[in-house]
């Protein structure tokens, strides 16, 4: 059972859990699940200013959350869904183990 619950751990991006649990960068990923922005959108949206808010991008952007599409002097940004649904499906797979009756009654000695 330990080596079970190593190799579930080691499965989580925990690079991306890293990525998403900045308030400003969860706002932005928030921001584009619903529409694809460019950087001023994005501003006017969540009150950064633009260095900072370049800068989260760009950490987004390595992250493979989002990709850019440039429009003339704009650069649009829009959620990758499938980089989202793979630690999705990770937690829930999870909270389905914690949930489950073997769990329950999977308890060590002290």
């Amino acid at each position: 059972m330990i080596w079970q619950h190593q190799s579930m751990m080691t499965s989580v991006d925990t690079d991306l859990i890293r990525v998403l649990g900045d308030p400003l960068r969860l706002r932005i990923v928030t921001l584009l699940a619903t529409e694809t922005l460019c950087t001023t959108h994005l501003v006017a949206e969540t009150g950064a200013r633009q260095t900072n808010l370049s800068n989260h991008l760009r950490v987004l952007r390595e992250a493979g959350v989002v990709e850019t599409e440039p429009c003339g002097r704009f650069t649009y940004y829009r959620l990758v869904p499938e980089r989202l649904e793979g630690l999705s499906e990770t937690l829930a797979d999870l909270a389905a183990t914690a949930r489950s009756t073997q769990a329950e009654q999977n308890r060590r000695a002290c």
